[in-house]
């Protein structure tokens, strides 16, 4: 990821990530067309920010992979639909070389992302605030569009760092 690539990317990502974590925490829900919006903002400037070939060709089979994975986790009821949607949409974006990375920051987002949920949820005047989030009432399910929102936003701004 370049300097470039980030100040391209980031506006237009940055707000499709923070409309991914808020609807997943309301509603537990990450609605199609956010994750249709977040593929196509790759497939538009991505041809502009990286070399066609092979870079730009090859991220397509990252949608692939991602996807397939997804599509086996929610199978197995380890992942929302949407949460495998979001996954399968952001991968064209992070470069083969940086999965590792891009890992350490998912366990880093999650671990932080579950923290201050439960700690939001302890307290009544926070919860206060959303009372008709449905992330609040939940035992069993937890809003993954949180982390994975803030690991796409974390990764798209390392360069400035």
């Amino acid at each position: 990821m370049t300097v470039t690539q980030a100040v391209w990317l980031l506006p237009f990502v940055a707000p499709l990530c923070l409309y991914v974590v808020w609807s997943d925490l309301r509603a537990m829900k990450i609605p199609t067309w956010s994750t249709d919006l977040l593929a196509l903002v790759f497939v538009v400037l991505g041809v502009f920010l990286l070399p066609v070939w092979p870079d730009y060709v090859l991220r397509f089979a990252h949608f692939g992979v991602v996807l397939a994975i997804g599509i086996g986790l929610n199978g197995i009821g380890a992942l929302g639909a949407g949460d495998a949607k979001f996954m399968a949409s952001a991968a064209p974006f992070i470069a083969l070389q940086d999965v590792g990375a891009v890992l350490f920051l998912l366990v880093i987002s999650l671990v932080a992302a579950f923290v201050v949920h439960r700690l939001c949820r302890a307290i009544p005047a926070v919860r206060g605030i959303v009372p008709h989030w449905q992330s609040w009432t939940e035992t069993r399910r937890f809003p993954m569009g949180f982390p994975l929102g803030v690991t796409l936003v974390l990764y798209l701004a390392t360069p400035f760092f």
